[in-house]
């Protein structure tokens, strides 16, 4: 099975979207597709929840997004809304997530 995870690092609305599009699409095809917020984009989950973004709300309660940065929440000034959100931190590698974790299970990387 084809495996994909979207380091999603810039913090626009429009960008996020499609990364959005694109793990629903790859998913309904029998995909094993993945989201995780970093750099600028973790100031994006709370427009999205507070927007009840309709296409972040399916890849959420369908397990599509696999993690925060943890740092970046940090650093941005979002670490307190994004630890009440239900996704996981993930700061394995000084406070950010492993690209080499994702790729040792498979995973392709993606950055946008």
């Amino acid at each position: 099975m084809e495996k994909v995870v979207y380091f999603a690092f810039k913090g626009e609305t429009m960008c996020f979207i499609h990364v959005l599009l694109n793990v629903l699409d790859m998913n309904s095809k029998g995909m094993e597709a993945r989201i995780v917020f970093e750099g600028e984009s973790v100031m994006l989950v709370k427009e999205l929840e507070e927007n009840r973004n309709p296409l972040y709300l399916k890849a959420k309660e369908g397990g599509m997004i696999d993690s925060i940065c943890k740092a970046c929440s940090f650093k941005m000034g979002v670490l307190e809304y994004n630890s009440k959100v239900g996704i996981p931190f993930s700061d394995e590698m000084n406070g950010h997530p492993s690209m080499a974790s994702y790729v040792a299970q498979g995973y392709r990387i993606i950055t946008l």
